[in-house]
């Protein structure tokens, strides 16, 4: 009895020693690049359910995020989060503990993906090429809610990315947990049959009277850079990303109802569709992907916002939406904008090839569109114009990295249509002087021949024209000061066809100065700025277009407030006379209590009115609320009101209001409606030439959406246009409307 006692005590202590080493693993190596981290390979398939409780977890690399680097600079964070991660052949694992003292404050809700930023959530950020040049992260709020992007040095606002990922979340007693499962064929890394070391991050936003930012690494607010700053990690050997394939067959149908003698008759059918589409994806290396797309749906389910399109004399941005033009996106991006994606309007077919290998990024895509959209640019407004002629664009980019802090890349751009073409060849250069020093730098030449008939209706040159753009832009951002130095030179015949660069015929210097106060953790205030910015620009005949300075001051404080307050003094030459502008403008946004956002924005002062070449005054007005009514519900309401008035009379009055109703049924499942109305009214004496005295458009859309992943979709939708009808009947009537449905799947191979 004596000898089974002490044999069974020696196996109970045994047991309680192991058990001990696996749920508390010491980090192997001290997170540098000469001894990272040791990442463990863990053959076993986790099931990703929100809890951390299966044995494989009891193994990882755990590793803690005690540093609050945003308000607070480097200081213990105020709750401890533990980050625990192993990969097997075809994934790497990731779990979050995040510990809560009051757990009934977290912030989470249903919503649709790439829209947590207000939430609790916890984020993994990857250099896989271990470069510091561009991370992956991915990010998960409470409830398995994801959003994802790619972050570059200097640009925290992130690119778009989508990728195909799993994970769930859940609110415990002592906070909450997330696992998330990342398959390595969504991820581009370095080709290696041995151990890989990577950049390395882990995030948690913890938002409260204030927005905390909790990091497992402090952050030297002198380098511009966190990526150059991340820890490293080593493992990946076994790695694979599988055949790395990707095809996702589509079916769109719509059918759209029209009144043809608007605003009188009837409502009569204008279109039945249903169209199949493909899109696939081959990542024929880790690093190296193939996109391909026959008939894309390139139909958009996200309505842009409406934007305020009076007495603006050059073009209008909107972003990318379109997964075929995000893949690899960031690849493209240069100081100027010489890709612009969203100028191609209905694509036939597409291919791209995108990747790294070694120090070398490769991208180019060629699109066949159906339609050529055309930007004329000029040094005082911009025009456009539309062309039912088909076109073949295509961008090439070369991009290379000699070590960490200086890069060189080549791009070219071709279109091409019937008695029509631009070319654009690209020379562009990055370098890291300092950690807070940057310059950047861009030559541009075009060569370009419109059609006859186009070039003459719209006063453009006829014939080949040729002509260049110079960049130089340097950039100094450290803790407290800041300054920035920029130089452009742009010639009159420079066309940019496949980008946006709706102003040409200029020389620009630019330049500005701020200065950041910190104040210490626990004021009601959290930082103070002032800025201060002039800028100078002339026509290429050296004759003066517009001179500007402004000062600028900025706050930030409980409540997640921010606020800011401007003066603009302004000389600016438009069609042979020269105006004096004062202007300000001011803002302030807080969230009073957890579920509500408020936000307005004040602009005010001198305006030219552009349309009759004289002094005008503006009041415009911006205010937004975003309200959450519970975990399942959201709405949010905008609306802009401007007025213009000149010689002692109103001009115009502009109201655009923009109502926005979400229900999540989970993480999946939603319910939208939106409306948007816009109602422009004009006084029609005070104009130069004749003006219909108002205009109304009233846009509603209901979708219902069921999403497992941003490629495999159900969508059920309705949308409908209702516009102002003609004298005397001034009343909105129904102009269109068109009943939709889309299904795509995922095949990943």
């Amino acid at each position: 009895m004596r000898t089974v006692f002490i044999f069974a005590l020696s196996m109970y202590f045994l047991n309680s020693l192991t058990s001990y080493s696996q749920t508390t693993p010491v980090p192997e190596g001290d997170g540098n690049g000469a001894s990272p981290h040791i990442i463990p390979f863990i053959p076993e398939n986790v099931k990703i359910d929100g809890s951390l409780e299966e044995g494989a977890w009891q193994r990882a690399l755990v590793i803690d995020l005690p540093y609050e680097t945003d308000p607070g600079e480097n200081i213990p964070a105020p709750v401890t989060t533990d980050a625990l991660l192993f990969y097997c052949d075809s994934y790497l694992y990731v779990g979050f503990r995040a510990h809560d003292p009051d757990p009934s404050s977290i912030r989470a809700r249903y919503t649709d993906r790439d829209n947590i930023g207000n939430d609790d959530y916890v984020a993994i950020f990857l250099d896989t090429f271990n470069d510091e040049r561009r991370s992956f992260v991915l990010r998960s709020n409470p409830l398995g809610v994801q959003s994802d992007d790619i972050e570059l040095p200097g640009d925290q606002n992130g690119t778009s990315w989508d990728a195909i990922y799993d994970s769930k979340g859940q609110i415990t007693d002592e906070g909450y947990v997330v696992e998330m499962a990342i398959p390595f064929h969504q991820l581009r890394f370095q080709r290696s049959q041995e151990d890989q070391v990577w950049g390395f991050n882990v995030m948690r936003s913890y938002p409260r009277s204030k927005q905390h930012r909790l990091d497992h690494i402090p952050l030297d607010r002198n380098n511009d850079s966190p990526l150059s700053q991340f820890v490293k990690i080593e493992g990946f050997e076994k790695a694979r990303p599988g055949k790395n394939v990707e095809i996702v067959p589509s079916l769109v149908g719509a059918q759209t109802d029209h009144r043809p003698d608007f605003p009188s008759g009837s409502m009569e059918k204008a279109s039945r569709d249903l169209e199949p589409g493909l899109s696939a994806r081959w990542g024929f290396t880790p690093n190296l992907t193939l996109n391909g797309t026959v008939n894309p749906d390139f139909s958009q389910v996200e309505a842009d916002a409406y934007q305020l399109d009076i007495n603006e004399p050059f073009a209008l941005w909107y972003p990318e939406k379109r997964p075929f033009f995000q893949e690899g996106f960031d690849y493209f991006q240069t100081l100027k904008n010489a890709v612009y994606t969203r100028i191609m309007r209905n694509p036939l077919w597409g291919a791209k090839l995108s990747g790294k290998e070694g120090g070398n990024t490769l991208g180019g895509y060629v699109v066949h569109d159906e339609v050529t959209n055309f930007i004329f640019p000029g040094n005082q407004g911009s025009s456009s114009a539309t062309l039912d002629i088909k076109n073949i664009s295509t961008v090439l980019r070369y991009r290379r990295d000699f070590g960490r802090r200086l890069t060189f890349g080549l791009i070219g751009t071709d279109r091409e249509g019937d008695d029509y073409y631009n070319r654009l060849a690209s020379l562009d250069g990055d370098i890291r002087i300092t950690n807070s020093d940057r310059v950047r730098f861009q030559v541009m030449g075009s060569s370009t021949r419109y059609p006859n008939e186009m070039a003459e209706a719209n006063n453009q040159n006829k014939g080949n024209f040729n002509d260049y753009f110079i960049a130089f832009e340097y950039d100094h951002d450290a803790r407290n000061w800041g300054w920035w130095l920029d130089y452009d030179d742009v010639g009159s015949g420079f066309r940019a066809d496949l980008g946006f660069i709706p102003m040409v015929d200029f020389r620009n210097v630019e330049g500005g100065v701020n200065y950041t106060f910190y104040n210490k953790p626990g004021g009601w205030w959290t930082t103070f700025g002032i800025y201060s910015q002039f800028n100078y620009y002339e026509d290429r005949a050296q004759h003066p277009l517009r001179r500007n300075a402004q000062l600028l001051f900025n706050y930030q404080g409980a409540m997640q407030s921010h606020a800011h307050f401007a003066i603009y003094g302004t000389e600016e030459y438009y069609n042979a006379r020269m105006f004096d502008l004062t202007s300000f403008s001011s803002c302030f946004g807080f969230r009073p209590i957890r579920d509500i956002w408020f936000h307005y924005h004040i602009l005010f002062g001198d305006r030219i009115d552009y349309d009759n070449t004289r002094l005008g005054k503006r009041f415009r007005l911006d205010p937004e609320i975003d309200l959450n009514l519970g975990r399942h519900m959201r709405l949010y309401f905008y609306h802009l009101y401007e007025r213009m008035s000149a010689d002692d009379s109103r001009l115009y009055t502009a109201n655009i209001s923009q109502m926005t109703a979400v229900f999540h049924f989970n993480v999946r499942l939603f319910f939208r409606a939106i409306l948007q109305y816009v109602q422009y009214d004009y006084n029609v004496p005070n104009y130069t030439f004749d003006i219909d005295p108002e205009f109304k458009h009233l846009f509603s859309q209901l979708l219902f959406s069921y999403k497992i992943n941003p490629f495999t979709v159900f969508f059920l939708g309705y949308s409908d246009n209702h516009m102002r009808g003609s004298e005397p009947d001034y009343h909105l009537r129904q102009k269109n409307r068109t009943f939709f449905t889309k299904l795509s799947y995922a095949w990943v191979l």
